[in-house]
């Protein structure tokens, strides 16, 4: 009885999709009550589904049933409608809805199901707190903002199918339960209980098997794919997020950026109706550090990092000159028009450098009298006369100073560099500057392992000029690899890869994989590259990255239909929870006693 329900009712049209051009037309609608208003006699109603808001009129000489039902209507109710759309009375029209101009006055109405007061409205204006939103993340997800959200996800994931397609690229899908292996971040393991005591990793990336996809000849692949990290979350990450990922044979990194702009330029034009001037910036990771302090520079503003050590470095001021002499590195900032900051604001600036390992900030104001600062006394003013030049200096601005490896220097500076820019409004959320950053190290030095490590990851192929390197000095290698920047967040990184196998297993041997080891944690790979392997390179996106900066979302949880928890848990269904001990035996594992 309950499957028939709707008998013969069947709905006609979506409650958003109601405008000016059905009025005149029976129509029927279902969705939940969003709010009942009783006007003494009449009662409206809005209805509410994915798609929209729709008023229905109840008037008792159309339709009296109707009216006594709607009496007992509350919020979260859930409701089938019929009748006639009509225009809304004079002084009633709400612009600012797409369905303002109409109702629907109801000949007949059904009380699908009932809900209980839900435990929060579901509006765009009321503040829930996360924790209750994540609770009753099906209530949630009934709120329009976040609907919007995930609609528009749908569409780019259909804008991005649709590009690839047109651009000769198959999907495929690669294996979810797959093999461990080093050098990245913490895998999931999931235990098999057919195969007892072996375990699964879940993917990090589909990297190993697109490369052999290529090998296959399939020559171009595209997934849109769950990947899984263990690692620590922030607003931007979750253990489980979604890539959009692709992989070319036969091509330059040339090749695969331009075609990655054009995918990029589609996704913006059709979600956001944003024209995107091609061709992309492109800048190395060298000019990148050199103007911006990092590897993802916001270039809606300019506000470029100065390098001054050449002229400090035979200055009275220590500190300067003591970095300067020992090949470190000191560099400035102008923020125009900012000598009016506070001392506690100049405080808290250097406060937020030491946050990436800074040991402190010098600043000046330049006024009239010249520069007000603590540091001033120190520099002749034949020298300030240079460093005024050099930095452009004028009555009102604030000049800030870094002075420590280039290391520190850099990434302090770039990303004070970063928080200033929010700070004085100078990025705007309404504009998109895209940028590539191309030619990273390939490999660096980890102090603590005391061995090189993948900037990107082993598979990625050096510059053809800088394979020598490999033997002579492998930390001066360049790597044939590019991210795509967007308002000072990466949102894809690829590289060429290396589709040489000596040269494959050299790279291992520059990581501290041994012979053996790599043959146990990588022989399927190197036994393909023996086989035909084309050159070939490719990139992947982050979905959930990219929609939060499509949406203008706070968080990437607001883009992702049920997240997790910055403690990687979902407090919907309550995962990860405990397992009974038979499936445990099942699996052979035993728990220590505490963590049972």
């Amino acid at each position: 009885m309950l499957n028939d329900k709707l008998g013969s009712w069947v709905r006609t049209h979506y409650c958003g999709d109601l405008t000016a051009e059905q009025i005149g037309q029976e129509v029927c609608v279902m969705g939940w009550v969003q709010r009942r208003r009783d006007h003494g006699g009449l009662i409206f109603i809005d209805l509410r589904d994915r798609e929209g808001i729709i008023q229905l009129a109840l008037d008792p000489d159309r339709d009296l049933a109707s009216l006594k039902k709607a009496e007992q209507v509350r919020n979260e109710f859930v409701l089938a409608a019929r009748g006639k759309v009509s225009h809304r009375p004079e002084g009633t029209v709400n612009p600012k809805m797409k369905t303002g101009e109409v109702e629907i006055e109801i000949s007949e109405m059904l009380i699908l199901n009932r809900s209980e007061t839900p435990p929060f409205m579901l509006d765009e204006f009321t503040e829930v707190a996360e924790n209750i939103r994540l609770k009753y993340r099906y209530l949630d997800l009934r709120r329009p903002a976040l609907q919007k959200n995930l609609l528009l996800r749908h569409l780019v994931a259909k804008t991005v199918r649709n590009y690839f397609d047109g651009q000769g690229f198959i999907e495929i899908e690669t294996p979810i339960l797959t093999k461990s292996t080093p050098e990245g971040a913490r895998d999931y393991l999931v235990p098999s209980r057919v195969n007892n005591g072996t375990f699964y990793a879940l993917p990090q990336s589909p990297q190993l098997f697109k490369q052999l996809l290529m090998v296959s000849g399939f020559d171009r692949y595209f997934q849109i794919v769950k990947c899984f990290r263990d690692e620590d979350l922030r607003a931007d990450r979750q253990p489980e997020f979604t890539q959009i990922d692709c992989e070319m044979s036969f091509v330059s990194r040339n090749q695969v950026m331009d075609i990655m702009e054009g995918m990029i330029a589609k996704v913006f034009k059709v979600a956001l109706g944003v024209e995107v001037h091609l061709p992309m910036p492109r800048l190395t990771y060298a000019e990148a550090l050199d103007r911006f302090g990092v590897d993802n520079p916001d270039l809606r503003f300019d506000l470029e990092l100065i390098d001054i050590t050449q002229q400090v470095a035979g200055s009275q001021f220590k500190v300067f000159a003591s970095v300067a002499a020992s090949e470190g590195l000191v560099k400035a900032l102008n923020v125009k028009g900012c000598a009016t900051f506070s001392r506690k604001e100049l405080d808290d600036l250097g406060d937020f450098a030491k946050i990436y390992g800074a040991k402190g900030l010098a600043w000046v104001k330049v006024t009239a009298d010249g520069w007000q600062s603590p540091i001033a006394k120190f520099f002749t003013a034949d020298e300030l006369t240079v460093l005024n030049d050099k930095l452009d200096a004028e009555v009102g601005d604030l000049l800030l100073f870094m002075a420590d490896t280039p290391a520190i220097a850099n990434e302090a500076l770039g990303r004070l560099r970063g928080h200033l820019g929010q700070k004085l409004g100078l990025a705007s959320k309404d504009e998109y500057k895209f940028s590539w950053v191309t030619d990273f190290p390939l490999l660096e030095w980890d102090a603590e392992q005391r061995r090189h490590v993948a900037v990107h990851h082993p598979f990625t192929a050096p510059l053809e000029e800088d394979i020598s390197l490999l033997d002579s000095n492998p930390g001066q290698a360049r790597a044939q690899a590019y991210d795509l920047v967007l308002n000072g967040s990466e949102i894809g990184g690829g590289s060429i890869r290396i589709h040489d196998q000596a040269v494959q297993s050299q790279m291992f041997e520059l990581l501290g994989i041994g012979a053996e080891e790599a043959q146990e944690k990588f022989g399927f790979l190197l036994d393909a590259l023996n086989f035909g392997a084309p050159p070939h390179g490719g990139i992947a996106f982050g979905l959930d990255r990219l929609m939060m900066i499509l949406t203008g979302a706070d968080s990437i949880r607001d883009v992702i239909a049920f997240p997790k928890t910055q403690k990687a848990s979902c407090m919907l269904s309550d995962a990860p929870n405990h397992v009974d001990d038979k499936q445990l035996q099942e699996l052979g594992i035993r728990l220590r006693a505490n963590q049972k």
